[in-house]
């Protein structure tokens, strides 16, 4: 039986991301990737950027599943099989040290402990200079930036009340209470920003 899963979202910005990360990421980074989902976007960044050692991770065992379906169909050796992590505990089973951490769509779907957990993660594990991605919908200075995000905020809110677009700002100061520093965001389809964070 094919695990695979597929995400019709994933089909539509796949490309657009991978655009930034490409920019972002050393051409022979060793990347870890939190809330990978269905494993998707790993096995299109891993295939894009061969010299990229890619580590998905996801806490749902049938997201882990698709993850190892997706590696072994398109045999690719430079994405690990997925790990169980979960952000909001303080010890993830990892100790080895990472280039990058990527998360995509992720801080909005999990409650706000878990963005926290992201950046003291990526705190921990980052080595100095390395980059923390996010992507997703975001709110600037309290406000949603269109309609349309906040109608998926409410939608998100109605799925799970701790759920939510969270604000930059927020986001940015938890980034630098754990010693990374807001770098850019790159504005991407659907008014979802690509948002990049350094390790100082």
């Amino acid at each position: 039986m094919d695990q695979r899963r597929f995400s019709e979202s994933t089909a539509r910005n796949r490309g657009p991301i991978l655009i930034v990360l490409e920019r972002v990421l050393a051409k022979d980074a060793e990347v870890l990737e939190i809330a990978s989902g269905a494993g998707e976007h790993a096995v299109s960044a891993a295939r894009a950027m061969p010299r990229v050692v890619w580590q998905p991770s996801d806490p749902d065992p049938d997201s882990r599943a698709s993850i190892a379906a997706w590696i072994a169909h398109e045999g690719l050796t430079n994405v690990l099989p997925p790990l169980a992590i979960d952000v909001r505990t303080d010890d993830w089973g990892v100790s080895k040290a990472f280039d990058a951490l990527v998360a995509i769509n992720m801080i909005h779907i999990a409650p706000w402990e878990a963005t926290p957990g992201l950046f003291r993660g990526a705190g921990r594990l980052l080595r100095p200079g390395g980059v923390l991605f996010l992507y997703g919908p975001f709110k600037r200075d309290g406000v949603h930036t269109t309609p349309s995000n906040e109608a998926f905020d409410q939608w998100l809110k109605q799925r799970d009340p701790a759920f939510g677009v969270r604000d930059l700002d927020d986001v940015t100061r938890v980034g630098e209470k754990n010693g990374l520093t807001f770098r850019e965001t790159v504005a991407m389809p659907a008014n979802n920003l690509s948002v990049v964070f350094v390790k100082s």
